[in-house]
């Protein structure tokens, strides 16, 4: 213990140290403060990465949700943004790299269901976006900026994989999940009270991206309830119980509709998986069915009448079903992701696709065509398999139950989302997920040697 402290105290005199001969240097040099702060806080994670993993992964969580965005440009009518954790995800993959480098014992690469699958889509978004590139019809730079967002999520995956070695430290990283999780949720709930739609800190934009913060909300509420369950003791459970509200009321406050409905997926799911507390979980869905109306926000009811309002109508089952412009937008989405993608059916137009589709799964076919949508429909089957193994042969394990549980809850609830939004390419939904994916992936073989472990 005294060794590993004196180790983090020699580290933070360094990493100071470091930071005042860089800025003085840079500064000497006439470089722009915004540009030395940069490069300097760029240099630290890569030190922090290399020296510490586990401490630069803790950053990288409060940033997934706490960092700001900027734009880097346009492609088809929407502006392309990046955030200081997709630089950060890459910075600390190359610092692990290069800590596997000098230290070969740690291994480099650990083995899981997943990587083969990663490696088949990536090749195919690869190929199809060389393809159009050749043929004109994608910008060479967009390409490559979208295919770097696509593949960084994957390289989230492969750090947080071969990282974890003991259960102490998946259980330490979902507690900083939950508590970037509650920073969010005070944030968005002060921010609600001046009415509008709530959002993550640091959106661009006038309100933000209140449909991205629902499918994060997604993933987050389901592991709370996952932990509620199964595994929080005593007061750490009534603390969770208190969090869950807090986020409830600031999803309910995004006015996402599609994120509702993904949400009572997740709910839905959530309660086939558990099943000592499926009565309680049922009873409890029907007070809340029966209580919400009554309860809820005039924002978010207000919010559910608008949708039926009729700007369209649609036959369903015999009976005419009015919607408003947004819902109808969505639907229309789905006709044109088809009607695009039967004019290139084998590997599609190359990433980013070049029209605005606002469903995950026709804008893999138009991206990747029906080639990259195996691939990608593969990778999500796997996941499921993971998280699915770990329910069914760790019966036993508290923690391993509440993360299975709540994870597949999250997932199936996406999925749902994602018939309404890209979720899968979507960084504050993303990066969480994906971490916990990397999680569940490893957690059969991590060692239990968890036994008075420290947070940190």
């Amino acid at each position: 213990m005294l060794n590993h402290r004196s180790g983090e105290a020699t580290l933070t005199i360094i990493a100071i140290l470091f930071f005042v001969v860089m800025m003085l240097l840079l500064t000497l040099l006439g470089v722009p403060l915004e540009i030395s702060t940069a490069v300097i806080i760029g240099c630290l994670i890569f030190i922090i990465s290399f020296v510490n993993t586990d401490l630069a992964l803790i950053i990288l969580i409060f940033t997934m949700l706490l960092s700001p965005e900027f734009n880097a440009g346009e492609v088809s009518g929407r502006t392309i943004k990046i955030r200081a954790d997709d630089i950060f995800i890459i910075i600390i993959f190359l610092g692990w790299i290069a800590k596997m480098a000098i230290h070969k014992e740690l291994g480099f690469m650990k083995s899981t269901r997943l990587n083969y699958l990663i490696v088949i889509y990536s090749v195919i978004c690869l190929l199809s976006s060389f393809a159009a590139i050749i043929q004109g019809r994608v910008n060479i730079s967009t390409s490559m900026f979208y295919l770097l967002k696509y593949i960084e999520y994957f390289l989230l995956f492969f750090l947080v994989s071969n990282n974890l070695k003991t259960v102490a430290q998946a259980k330490k990283f979902i507690f900083y999940l939950l508590l970037t999780c509650f920073i969010v949720c005070v944030y968005a709930l002060m921010s609600g009270a001046a009415g509008g739609r709530v959002s993550a800190p640091f959106e661009s934009g006038a309100g933000g991206e209140p449909n991205t913060f629902a499918g994060y909300l997604i993933v987050m509420m389901s592991l709370m309830l996952g932990l509620i369950f199964n595994a929080a003791p005593g007061g750490k459970r009534f603390i969770l119980i208190g969090l869950f509200f807090m986020s409830i009321i600031a999803f309910l406050l995004t006015l996402s509709r599609s994120g509702w409905v993904g949400f009572f997926a997740s709910l839905a799911a959530f309660t086939f998986f558990n099943k000592k507390h499926r009565i309680l979980l049922i009873a409890s869905l029907m007070i809340a069915v029966m209580i919400l109306p009554m309860v809820a926000p005039k924002s978010v009811q207000r919010r559910v009448n608008e949708t039926f309002s009729s700007w369209r109508t649609y036959k369903v089952m015999g009976k005419t079903v009015g919607l408003d412009e947004s819902a109808s937008a969505r639907i229309d989405s789905w006709g044109v992701g088809f009607k695009r993608w039967s004019k290139r059916p084998i590997l599609g137009y190359g990433i980013p696709a070049g029209a605005v589709i606002d469903n995950q799964y026709t804008r893999v076919l138009n991206e990747t065509g029906i080639i990259g949508f195996i691939a990608f429909i593969a990778i999500l089957f796997a996941v499921f398999r993971a998280a699915y193994k770990v329910y069914k042969t760790m019966p036993g394990d508290d923690f391993a139950q509440a993360l299975s549980i709540g994870f597949l809850a999250g997932f199936m609830g996406l999925l749902i989302f994602s018939s309404a939004a890209a979720t899968f390419i979507i960084i504050r939904i993303m990066e969480p997920f994906w971490f916990m994916v990397a999680i569940i992936a490893v957690l059969p073989d991590l060692k239990k040697d968890d036994i008075g472990a420290e947070v940190i």
